[in-house]
């Protein structure tokens, strides 16, 4: 049998084969799964709202409402689901932080004025 020193192994030989996974994990993986949708969901839900509070404001339409939430997430540093959450909260009242507050203004002053 002729090996050349300077051929590379193939791949999928040097790999091992993964195990194949039991119930149990099965079952861990599928929970987590429905954690994470339920998340999901619940964030979307969120959002969603938000875009709604937004456009209200705003008089914008719908794309615009979650863009102005998307530009004053990314002003802020804070997650999307975050802002939202602070700017439904703040229709009942809650406190807005100056940074979202300011972060909004500026998000719809902007998006006011490409739609005007």
């Amino acid at each position: 049998m002729d090996v050349r020193h300077d051929a590379r192994p193939d791949p999928a030989a040097t790999r091992p084969t993964p195990e194949p996974a039991g119930p149990a994990a099965t079952i861990t993986d599928l929970e987590r799964e429905r954690i994470q949708l339920r998340e999901a969901l619940t964030s979307r839900a969120l959002i969603d709202q938000a875009i709604g509070v937004v456009i209200a404001l705003g008089g914008l339409h719908p794309r615009q409402g979650f863009d102005v939430l998307r530009d004053a997430s990314q002003h802020t540093n804070r997650k999307l689901r975050t802002v939202a959450g602070l700017v439904v909260d703040g229709v009942s009242g809650g406190p807005l932080p100056d940074d979202v507050r300011q972060a909004l203004d500026a998000a719809l002053a902007r998006a006011g004025a490409r739609s005007g």
